[in-house]
């Protein structure tokens, strides 16, 4: 038997869906644990002292009514909050966190440096991309008035054909 640090890989951490069910299920032990028989029958004392078997059956069914209503409760919160979905979203989130170098960002306390840590970079990412527009538009506009030039020089040249040829022909 290898007994190095990295011979033998350690047992997965449960997950979060198992982790709630495990509290679920100790809830219910405590719950179960708070209200045992013995304070069950010391509330109706005259009548555990008559009838013992049907207070404790009573008991029972109380019991198991009980923890099938919350466990039912629970499901329903589980399946209307997609928690099982959630729970695995959230460890597979922690998973690929342990791969990254950086600390992760955390609030200094003042609001107004936290925003603008924040949303300087996306400005300045914004205004590169608005700069970019900017010499495009820049360039077809440059490409636009040389066009627009070069049409009025066109049209100079024609006016001078029509002149000389209104000439010629007079």
């Amino acid at each position: 038997a290898a007994g190095g640090d990295g011979d033998t890989p350690q047992p997965a951490a449960p997950g979060r869906a198992q982790v709630f069910a495990t509290v679920v299920d100790t809830f219910l032990e405590k719950l179960v644990a708070a209200g045992s028989y013995q304070r069950f029958a010391g509330c109706f004392r005259c009548f555990s002292k008559l009838q013992p078997e049907l207070t404790r059956s009573i008991y029972d069914q109380f019991v198991s009514q009980l923890k099938a209503s919350i466990q039912e409760e629970i499901q329903e919160v589980k399946e209307e909050g997609n928690l099982e979905a959630l729970f695995n979203s959230l460890d597979k989130i922690e998973e690929e966190a342990k791969n990254q170098e950086e600390p992760a960002w955390r609030p200094s306390g003042i609001p107004e440096e936290d925003v603008r840590s924040a949303m300087v970079p996306y400005l300045l990412k914004h205004r590169s991309y608005l700069q970019k527009i900017l010499r495009e538009k820049e360039e077809e506009n440059r490409k636009a008035a040389e066009s627009v030039l070069a049409g009025r020089d066109r049209i100079a040249e024609l006016q001078q054909l029509i002149q000389a040829r209104k000439h010629a022909w007079q």
